[in-house]
């Protein structure tokens, strides 16, 4: 089996495994990650760029370089090529997680019981629940959908097509540095940068394809485009504006505003706010199903896409047998 279709086998298997189970429970790999890239920090740490750097090249590096050397050991084995890559996507990819959190946490709101929704918002992302108020909350949790549809399911599968094993392993580890050290907290402003930088690099791509897929599958597309291209640039971020953006106009709703992360306020320009209306609760499943759909578009356009790149490959002359030929010697 060729490689291309090892991996577009093994990508698929790997989503419908966290479609069916959601994450591995016992022994995540990311999970195990993160410890090793806590303990690199406690022994690396300085309140400096360099060192910061130092920590993403050994642990981003160091997880890319393994998935590198585990591909490499079977890719003449077609059957553990596709599981290999199989476990690596069911591994990295958390879209089933992140919808089972927001529906949780929409389910909380929908009985009124708001005090329990802002328990299990830390568990989705990092806003300060205590300073919000239940459609802050049910806010909160379409915008942490919309852009962990990016970081958590279309960005590894775009830097799968592109790298095989190591690509989804590489590009997992970058969003969980950033997530780890690349914020701006006093201690990670310096330390961090190198790990956000790399995550916003990573992220491009995959931030895009999810921008465009949203445009497509949400029922909204001029909605949608319109608000992507009207505001995507003013989020402080480079690659959850877009993201945002695209499924404010694709659900019809207003994100940005204030908010509250660790302490600290800040007040972020409104999405689609010319068009869109505020939040409802009922909006996190919409967001959810939207989120859904824009993961399966996104295995069918980088299997087809990594597939096609490997047929036109085998085309190319210079890739061509040279010196022998089927059948008889050349002199």
């Amino acid at each position: 089996m060729r490689a291309d279709r090892s991996y577009a086998y093994g990508a698929a298997a790997g989503l419908i495994a966290d479609l069916l189970l959601g994450d591995p429970r016992r022994g995540h790999p990311v999970a195990a990650f993160g410890r090793a890239a806590a303990a690199v920090e406690d022994r690396l740490w300085r309140d400096h760029r360099g060192r910061g750097a130092l920590h993403t090249l050994i642990c981003a590096g160091g997880a890319t370089g393994c998935a590198a050397l585990a591909a490499r050991a079977v890719r003449r084995h077609s059957a553990a090529s596709v599981a290999l890559t199989a476990a690596a996507t069911w591994s990295v990819v958390g879209g089933t997680s992140l919808g089972r959190e927001a529906r949780a946490i929409g389910g909380a709101l929908a009985a009124g019981d708001i005090e329990s929704a802002r328990e299990r918002l830390p568990h989705l992302c990092g806003r300060d629940p205590q300073a919000l108020d239940g459609p802050g909350i049910a806010r909160a949790v379409v915008e942490s959908v919309a852009e962990n549809t990016s970081d958590a399911v279309v960005g590894a599968l775009v830097w799968g097509a592109l790298a095989g094993v190591p690509g989804l392993v590489g590009f997992r580890a970058a969003n969980t540095l950033d997530a780890m050290v690349g914020h701006r907290s006093p201690r990670h402003l310096r330390y961090g940068w190198a790990s956000a930088r790399l995550d916003d690099l990573a992220g491009w791509p995959g931030a895009r394809l999810t921008a465009l897929l949203a445009v497509a599958a949400g029922g909204r597309p001029q909605e949608a485009v319109r608000a992507w291209r009207a505001d995507a640039a003013k989020h402080p971020s480079p690659n959850a504006g877009p993201v945002e953006a695209a499924f404010a106009g694709a659900l019809g709703v207003r994100l940005g505003g204030t908010l509250a992360y660790g302490g600290r306020v800040e007040h972020r320009p409104v999405l689609n706010g010319d068009a869109g209306r505020a939040v409802e609760t009922a909006d996190i499943e919409r967001a959810v199903r939207l989120s859904r759909r824009v993961g399966v578009l996104a295995l069918g356009v980088t299997a087809a896409a990594r597939l096609g790149a490997g047929a036109v490959a085998r085309r190319v002359p210079g890739r061509q047998r040279t010196g022998r030929s089927r059948g008889r010697r050349t002199v």
